[in-house]
């Protein structure tokens, strides 16, 4: 019964996100319906020591991030740069492939180290001048961007900075560079796979006679027609923002070193840090100041102009995304400690093949948690060392086990309640009901990519 209600809520959530409503009101109702039919006693706890904490404590770490990306992304608006380059874009790839050059922009940034998020701020005034300009409906602008984010990018290819790709090395004694063939076909099938389906997509729109459309909501601030960057001046800031964030993250640990104490007045207790924690953090909040810095600097008049009404604009829709997204970070918190979802972990060790049974396990409770980190994770923390002596007995390399892992965290958690999908369409002022079907097919084929990963490496042996 416990399962079933916690299967309940999750489609409750789904199907509300889905609708149009609001995630900030309906996850706690969804999450503690389900701790009301399962232990009723408990829900004035978990409400406020769970539901809330997680929330403020997402809030806590990720506010910033949200608000210098959402800033950042509006600066590039203003400055004309997101016309130049989507221009240049055009140009060089042709209206045709107005698509590629999106995910290409996207993927970029998220394997130079920016987070997902800050890729939807930055990338998105790229991607509407783009499909503008090429008469693509705006409504496959979610889907274009998911696919260069949320998928190869961000945890097939080897070396791939991002949380998704590190979880599993503290688990498994790997490094970002674990199974790096294996990574290459996967993210070469999925980018392949994804690409088929959004040109297609587009081709029947076409023959449909669907352009970009008008009346949207949330379209970029108009950028000043008398003054237009060259495209390497436009691609500077995105250029800064990726290797600064790389950079300080592999520098501010030698600065600062494991952990950092700072008192700011003699008498006052001092702040102590655990710089691990929090150096992602900190290397994407400097690079983003960084980037809007440059933008400033380049563009000084036409930001100028618009900068009050456009920063209003800005800090209104990073409000909203994470709020959106810290109500999704409750919903999994309180779900993920119902003895539902534990008994849905133990329900998963039944199946025998050990890449399969690791797949099946991260993408289902990464789908149920709507988070890839959340559901990783929590897979790893509960049955990595079953997955090890099963490898071991199979003869499979801890490798595999890492790239299996992390390319399945990115699979099966882009369901409607994920915090991310939420911000993607907030940020584009585009509904479920609009761009979520297209979104849903990416996520099919960045799953069924995995157990296509799984297939060959059994047919070749090769890692």
């Amino acid at each position: 019964m416990s399962v079933i209600v916690s299967l309940l809520a999750l489609a409750f959530l789904m199907l509300v996100a889905y609708r149009g409503y609001s995630v900030i009101l309906f996850a706690p109702v969804a999450a503690l319906g389900a701790v009301l039919l399962t232990v009723p006693g408990a829900v004035l706890p978990a409400y406020s020591a769970l539901f809330m904490e997680s929330m403020a404590t997402f809030i806590r770490n990720y506010f910033p991030v949200f608000m210098l990306g959402a800033l950042f992304g509006k600066v590039i608006e203003l400055s004309g740069f997101a016309r130049a380059l989507a221009a240049a874009v055009s140009r060089a790839a042709g209206r045709t492939r107005a698509m590629l050059g999106i995910v290409m922009i996207c993927a970029l940034m998220v394997y130079g180290g920016v987070s997902v998020f800050v890729v939807a701020f930055a990338v998105y005034p790229f991607a509407a001048e783009l499909f503008r300009a090429a008469d693509i409906p705006k409504r496959l602008i979610p889907a274009t961007m998911a696919l260069g984010s949320f998928t190869f990018a961000m945890d097939a290819l080897p070396g791939s900075p991002q949380i998704q790709n590190i979880i599993p090395t503290t688990f498994f004694g790997t490094t970002a560079m674990a199974a790096p063939l294996l990574g290459l076909v996967g993210g070469s099938l999925i980018l392949i796979a994804g690409m088929l389906y959004l040109n297609c997509r587009r081709s029947a729109a076409a023959a449909a006679g669907e352009g970009y459309g008008r009346t949207h909501l949330n379209e970029p601030e108009p950028a000043d027609p008398r003054w237009l960057p060259s495209p390497a001046l436009a691609f500077l800031p995105l250029a800064i923002v990726g290797l600064t964030n790389v950079a300080l993250t592999l520098l501010l640990p030698r600065w600062y070193g494991a952990t950092v104490s700072v008192a700011l007045t003699p008498a006052a207790a001092p702040i102590t840090v655990e710089v691990s924690r929090v150096v992602a953090i900190w290397a994407v909040e400097a690079a983003l100041l960084l980037g809007i810095g440059c933008v400033v600097i380049f563009a000084w008049q036409p930001v100028a102009a618009s900068f009050v009404k456009g920063s209003q604009a800005a800090i209104s829709g990073c409000l909203l995304a994470s709020i959106n997204t810290a109500s999704e970070y409750g919903f999994g918190a309180v779900i993920a400690a119902l003895p539902g979802f534990a008994a849905i972990q133990q329900g998963l060790q039944a199946i025998a093949n050990p890449l399969v049974n690791e797949a099946v396990t991260v993408t289902s409770l990464a789908g149920i948690t709507g988070s890839a980190s959340g559901g990783l994770s929590l897979a790893l923390a509960a049955m990595a060392e079953q997955f090890k002596a099963a490898a071991l007995a199979a003869d499979i390399p801890f490798e595999v086990l890492h790239r299996v892992a992390a390319m399945a965290a990115g699979g099966m958690d882009t369901l409607p309640h994920n915090g991310a999908i939420i911000t993607l369409l907030a940020i584009t002022g585009l509904t479920h009901r609009q761009a979520y079907g297209d979104i849903f097919a990416i996520t099919c084929i960045k799953t069924v990519a995995v157990f296509a990963v799984i297939g060959f490496y059994h047919l070749t042996g090769i890692v």
